[in-house]
């Protein structure tokens, strides 16, 4: 598997976004997450959809590590500071959820609250399924987990055939317009910074799965 990461210094300065970064790696894949608070407590684990990172979850981190609980927030393979595979066949659903599986219990962690949108919520929820006895409440945003029974919304697939075939995959225009507040560009950058220009040309079409 070829992977391709993104500079470091593409993640200087960032708004609102002390944090230090942790790295674990996983079937040789290095994955990033950020670890805060203390470690002898319940857990609230943050996971973010597409085509965010863990900056998603910069002003919740604070205000949950104020009410005493440690805070993870990984980055899901391929986006953030995690290694990003360059073929979009190494991007499958079950590949991502044995990832994040391994990851989990590399960390060992327990006595867990999921917060899960999106992509997180897709793999999350597979985490809490097939590991019960490390979770202890789930917190569902925009997501879910479909069986496959069921026909998916026009709105969904609609936005795969567009994160699968599109030319361009503008991320500052996408996560603006899934906004209700104006963001500024410092912010957009920051939502922007693990893709620079030349990563999305070394592996066109790999980063949005």
């Amino acid at each position: 598997m070829k992977l391709l990461n993104t500079p470091k210094e593409r993640f200087d300065n960032l708004p609102n976004f002390p944090f230090e970064p942790h790295f674990i790696e996983v079937d040789g894949i290095k994955i990033h997450y950020l670890d805060e608070g203390p470690k002898q407590v319940d857990v609230i684990l943050l996971m973010h959809g597409e085509p965010s990172w863990s900056f998603l979850y910069r002003h919740m981190i604070p205000i949950l590590v104020k009410a005493g609980f440690r805070i993870l927030a990984p980055d899901l393979v391929g986006f953030g500071r995690s290694d990003k595979p360059t073929e979009q066949n190494d991007h499958t659903y079950l590949k991502h959820v044995e990832w994040m599986t391994k990851w989990l219990q590399l960390l060992d962690l327990r006595n867990i609250t999921l917060f899960c949108q999106d992509w997180g919520s897709l793999i999350g929820l597979r985490l809490a399924i097939e590991n019960q006895d490390r979770f202890n409440r789930i917190v569902l945003s925009n997501g879910g987990l479909p069986t496959g029974e069921q026909r998916m919304s026009e709105a969904f697939t609609n936005w795969r055939e567009f994160s699968r075939n599109s030319p361009s995959f503008d991320i500052k225009f996408i996560l603006q317009g899934a906004t209700t507040t104006k963001l500024s560009k410092e912010v957009l950058n920051g939502y922007d910074a693990p893709f620079p220009a030349i990563l999305l040309k070394l592996a066109p079409g790999s980063c949005h799965h």
